[in-house]
């Protein structure tokens, strides 16, 4: 039986959302900044990423409980390398948002399976053994580049606003959180939907505050956005260690 006092996840609340959402946001306009502003492409993008990505996660793999900031640098690394993935598949590979949104989809739910056919469950707290916490942390790198390709999809193939598109997964959301507290539909589902499209949500917000005026965006700049975002993420985390010290009685 896995210990909640050492679960290796943050507490699923509105401050976990939120935190979510600011690091996807994070990740789409530092992903920008590496591979546009920057000018050094998708695939030297996914290098620089992807080793960021392995040095926070193999950080996170050695603590024995949940610790804010190592947690949080993981869940931006896999917004981050997934905003270089998603852009790979689209604009090098040129499989477009569709295809690389069913590639990403099938590599989801096979993980997924693999995870549910070793533990009978797709439970995400508690985590305490390595081996489930891969399996979560796969799943989540796989849901972060999906949820970038289905919001690029919506701004660029379906042609709608950044503006439009962060409310549309917005309005998702809030479907899921009015499921979760009025059915009684399964709660595993329902988060990894929530996950899902947190992640279209923060990169069509991070599109309308660094795209040109003339596409529908506020033109503040990748850098600028991403700085902004740092500071609000470093905010929160603070608060999340605040939480995590013994209430005084």
């Amino acid at each position: 039986m896995e210990n909640l006092k050492f679960n290796k996840i943050a507490e699923i609340t509105l401050l976990f959302w939120l935190m979510k959402i600011v690091a996807t946001t994070l990740g789409e306009t530092l992903g920008d900044f590496i591979s546009m502003t920057l000018d050094l492409g998708y695939l030297a993008g996914i290098g620089i990423t992807l080793v960021f990505f392995l040095a926070v996660l193999f950080w996170q793999l050695q603590l024995a409980k949940y610790q804010p900031l190592a947690f949080w640098l993981v869940i931006i690394a896999t917004t981050t390398l997934g905003t270089e993935i998603s852009d790979f598949i689209d604009r090098s590979l040129h499989l477009g948002y569709g295809y690389g949104s069913l590639l990403l989809v099938f590599g989801l739910i096979i993980t997924l399976f693999i995870w549910f056919k070793n533990y009978n469950n797709l439970n995400v707290s508690p985590i305490v053994e390595r081996k489930k916490e891969l399996f979560f942390w796969i799943a989540v790198l796989f849901s972060n580049s999906l949820g970038t390709a289905f919001g690029d999809y919506l701004s660029d193939a379906a042609g709608l606003t950044f503006l439009m598109g962060a409310l549309i997964t917005g309005g998702i959301i809030i479907l899921v959180v009015l499921l979760h507290y009025f059915t009684k539909i399964n709660e595993v589902l329902l988060f990894w939907l929530a996950f899902i499209f947190t992640r279209p949500f923060g990169a069509t917000f991070g599109d309308f505050l660094t795209k040109p005026l003339e596409k529908g965006g506020l033109d503040l700049g990748t850098l600028p956005s991403s700085l902004v975002s740092i500071g609000i993420m470093a905010v929160l985390i603070y608060i999340s260690y605040q939480k995590l010290k013994p209430q005084k009685v």
